[in-house]
């Protein structure tokens, strides 16, 4: 006949691993921050150009301190994302992946003997601005604030009191805003 109290014994035996995986559980989730710092991203972009904010070849301002991106449990995966080397791409692929473009400031000479692409938009040229997203895309007449060959990021204004938005030119005429 077994006694009462070895009942217990044996059933807190086996409760102790699954409380302790409960709590490993719940100290990883605590862990992770809840948002992804806006420096994370700014450090990740200058140790990928090798410059810092501002600097010719770095990011030309440091990232919105209002970003509320998803917390990243793997390393910040940065690429080129024009051919110009105006922007660079920053992602998070874990499970919870966003992306964000950062602009660059062109380094003087950081493509020796390659000619820079004529500008296919200039200042003050009424372009179309296209939000263009997963299934749909929304477009809006706007003026280009500065000027840009194809691929590059600008600045555009779709009214005279709006603030400018930067959009990316994807041929004469037509800068565009993805969207997830």
């Amino acid at each position: 006949m077994t006694q009462p109290g070895n009942v217990g014994w044996r059933l807190s035996a086996l409760a102790v691993p699954i409380l302790l995986a409960q709590c490993d559980q719940h100290l990883a989730a605590q862990s992770l921050p809840a948002v992804t710092d806006p420096a994370t991203i700014d450090q990740a972009v200058a140790e990928f150009t090798g410059a810092d904010i501002g600097a010719p070849g770095g990011a030309r301002m440091a990232s919105d301190r209002r970003l509320q991106l998803a917390p990243c449990a793997v390393p910040l995966a940065v690429s080129w994302h024009t051919v110009a080397r105006t922007a660079v791409q920053v992602e998070c692929a874990g499970q919870t992946s966003w992306r964000i473009f950062v602009a660059i400031n062109p380094a003087p000479g950081s493509s020796p003997g390659a000619a820079r692409p004529a500008p296919v938009v200039k200042r003050g040229d009424a372009i179309t601005v296209m939000v263009r997203g997963r299934g749909f895309s929304v477009q809006q007449a706007g003026e280009a604030v500065e000027a840009g060959s194809v691929g590059d990021w600008i600045e555009v204004r779709t009214s005279r009191k709006a603030e400018p938005i930067r959009a990316r030119i994807e041929r004469p005429g037509l800068a565009v805003i993805p969207a997830g």
